[in-house]
């Protein structure tokens, strides 16, 4: 859908806003606005990187900002869209949406430069920034929920949606960083004029802006890696636990299964007639797993009594 925004106080230009584009509305940008079908390609493009380049007849920018994805796998996966950025008028072109287009859509900003065509830009960007911050911090609590999930019970869905919060962030990380190399190419490349102090300084305030969100996600990404290890090694140890007590009773079940055995071959045994012979036979069972299972698990008993020593020798000093 293409909407034409007409200028107003803060802004001399036309703001040409096209969202959710389909066949029709990439015609028109072709054919109206002479913008080529490559560069709408790679705008469309879902894996696309932020970058400028210079067309005959425009200046031409991609840039990632977050994306409002109803028809996401889990509301827990956050993700970012290619929005292009014409610059002859201000043709803005995204094949989703996002809060950030539709905050200046409904002119929802404070204090941003968006008297010129680079400092539209420049508010595009630093809104972007201030999204992500607030999208890794929701990020981040809801990895503290599911933490405290999975404290209380390990569940296929706690890791499932911990999967799905790592993807976030390497979406997120990807995105940023992009924007990053993006950002410090604008402050140098003579394609994109700074018009005034204000805006330079707003430059450098969305660059901090977005080495924070950065950072911020390196150390969530961090965090949640240790975090999944350190599941990963619990159920290790828990799954050697239960395979241990498994074995003890196996082995200890080998002992009756032998005297069994012995006494199912085809030969005469004494008192095998005798009605009290199955009771005794079962008695030695008992007693030979009992005796069996002790003499497994003696080990743990022979370890703890060696700290029962040095207890007394400590008293005696």
């Amino acid at each position: 859908m293409i909407t034409i925004r007409e200028n107003d106080d803060k802004r001399n230009y036309t703001w040409v806003d096209a969202r959710d584009v389909n066949r029709e509305d990439l015609s028109t940008l072709t054919e109206e606005y002479s913008i080529s079908s490559d560069l709408l390609a790679d705008i469309l493009d879902q894996d696309e990187q932020s970058r400028i380049e210079k067309e005959d007849d425009y200046t031409a920018l991609i840039v990632r900002i977050p994306l409002d994805d109803e028809d996401a796998e889990s509301p827990l996966i956050q993700n970012a869209i290619p929005l292009g950025i014409i610059l002859y008028k201000v043709i803005t072109i995204c094949q989703g949406d996002s809060v950030v287009l539709e905050d200046f859509s409904k002119r929802r900003f404070r204090q941003y430069p968006v008297a010129t065509k680079e400092g539209f830009v420049l508010s595009i960007l630093g809104r972007s920034a201030l999204v992500f911050i607030r999208m890794l911090k929701y990020i981040n609590r809801q990895k503290d929920l599911v933490e405290e999930q999975l404290h209380n019970s390990v569940s296929n869905d706690s890791i499932i949606r911990l999967l799905n919060i790592q993807k976030s962030l390497v979406y997120l990380t990807t995105s940023l960083t992009t924007n990053e190399s993006l950002l410090e190419k604008l402050a140098k490349t003579p394609m994109f004029r700074i018009n005034s102090e204000d805006e330079a300084d707003f430059l450098d305030d969305v660059i901090t802006d977005n080495r924070q969100a950065i950072s911020m996600a390196n150390i969530y990404s961090s965090i949640l890696s240790g975090t999944m290890e350190a599941f990963s090694s619990i159920l290790g140890n828990n799954m050697n636990i239960i395979m241990k007590r498994l074995t003890v009773i196996s082995i200890a079940l080998m002992f009756p299964t032998f005297i069994t055995g012995f006494f199912g071959m085809n030969v005469r045994l004494p008192y095998q007639n005798a009605y009290f012979a199955w009771i005794f036979l079962l008695i030695i069972c008992i007693a030979v797993a009992l005796i069996g299972s002790v003499i497994i698990s003696g080990g743990k008993n022979s370890e703890k009594k060696p700290k029962k020593k040095k207890k007394k020798e400590k008293k005696e000093r």
